[in-house]
C-alpha cells in the first residue's frame, strides 16, 4: 500500500491516475480508524477506481487543546487495517502539519449560510472554520471526484456540502449511514478512550434516541426534549450537553412540527471526559 507523507510525492501518484482517466474517491480522517471509516472506503471503492484516505489530526478544528494532545495517533495500525480493504486500490496521504499549513497554522473564516451557528457551532467555538479550512485544503490537494462523510457528524456533512457549493469546489460530497457497534453505540475514534464503566453505559445514548423517535410521532418537540433531558438527569454516569430536534435542511431548532419538513434529533453527551455525539432521522 502506498503511503505519501508530502504533497510532492502524492502529486506524482495523482497525475498518473488522472492521465489514465481513473476516477478517485476520497475519505478524510484523523486516523484511529475503525469499521465506520472502512465502510466509507468500501462505499468509495464501489463508485470509484481508487480511493485516497487522508490521515491527519487537524489542529485547527480542536477548541480544546487537551483533546488535541490526547487524540489517538495510530498510523501503523491504520495502514494495516486499510490493507484488509484493498492493498492496491487504496492509498494514504499522511502529511505533517507543515505540509498542510506551512508556517501559518490557523483557520480561514467561512460562512455556511448559518449552518455553522447551530448545535456544535454553539458549543465549539471556531470548530467549523477549522473543518472548512482542512477540507477545502485537502480537496484542492487531492482533487477527488467524490468525497465520503459519515452521517454521525451530520452537521459537518451538511457544512461540507455547503462549502463545496458556495466555493464551487468540483467534488461530489456523499453522505453515508452511521456505522454502529452491536450494542448501538455510534462508532468513533474516541470510543477506545472510554473507561470500562462508561463504555458499558454509553449505548444508553442510542437507546434514548430510538425512544425519542417513537415519541416524536405523537408528541411535541418540546415534550420529547424534556423527556430526553429527564432521562439523562436520572443517569449516574452520562451527562447530557444538549439534545436538539432540528430541521434537516437548516439545522435550526424546531419549535413546532410541520408535515412539510423533515427532522433529525441531535445529541451530545459527556462520558466522563469523553464527548460523544449521535443523531437520528425522526421522519
Amino acid at each position: 500500500m502506498n503511503v505519501f507523507y508530502n504533497k510532492i510525492d502524492l502529486n506524482h501518484c495523482l497525475e498518473t491516475l488522472k492521465s489514465q482517466k481513473h476516477s478517485l474517491g476520497f475519505v478524510p480522517t484523523m486516523g484511529a480508524l475503525h469499521q465506520g471509516h472502512l465502510s466509507l472506503i468500501k462505499k468509495g471503492l464501489q463508485n470509484n477506481d481508487f480511493v485516497a484516505v487522508s490521515i491527519f489530526v487537524n489542529p485547527t478544528q480542536f477548541d480544546n487543546k487537551e483533546d488535541l494532545i490526547k487524540y489517538p495517533r495510530t498510523l501503523e495500525n491504520d495502514v494495516e487495517l486499510l490493507k484488509t480493504v484493498s492493498k492496491n486500490k487504496v492509498f494514504v496521504y499522511a502529511p505533517t502539519v507543515e505540509d498542510i499549513y506551512g508556517d501559518n497554522i490557523k483557520s480561514t473564516h467561512f460562512s455556511y449560510d448559518g449552518l455553522e451557528h447551530e448545535m456544535e457551532g454553539r458549543f465549539r467555538d471556531g470548530h467549523f472554520d477549522g473543518v472548512g479550512t482542512i477540507v477545502k485544503r485537502l480537496f484542492e490537494i487531492i482533487k477527488p471526484d467524490n468525497a465520503y462523510f459519515g452521517e454521525k457528524d451530520f452537521q459537518q456533512l451538511m457544512i461540507v456540502k455547503k462549502l463545496a457549493e458556495k466555493y464551487k469546489l468540483p467534488v461530489n460530497v456523499v453522505g453515508c449511514v452511521i456505522h454502529r457497534e452491536k450494542d448501538g453505540l455510534a462508532m468513533s475514534s474516541r470510543n477506545v478512550r472510554l473507561k470500562p464503566a462508561y463504555r458499558t453505559a454509553s449505548p444508553f445514548i442510542y437507546k434514548t434516541l430510538i425512544e425519542a423517535k417513537a415519541k416524536f410521532k405523537n408528541e411535541s418537540t418540546n415534550k420529547v426534549t424534556k423527556w430526553v433531558t429527564a432521562q439523562f438527569e436520572k443517569h449516574n454516569l452520562l451527562e447530557l450537553e444538549y439534545f436538539i430536534i432540528a430541521d434537516t435542511e437548516t439545522l435550526k431548532t424546531a419549535q413546532r412540527k410541520s408535515n412539510k419538513k423533515t427532522y433529525r434529533a441531535f445529541i451530545a453527551v459527556y462520558a466522563d471526559d469523553i464527548r460523544l455525539i449521535d443523531n437520528i432521522a425522526l421522519n
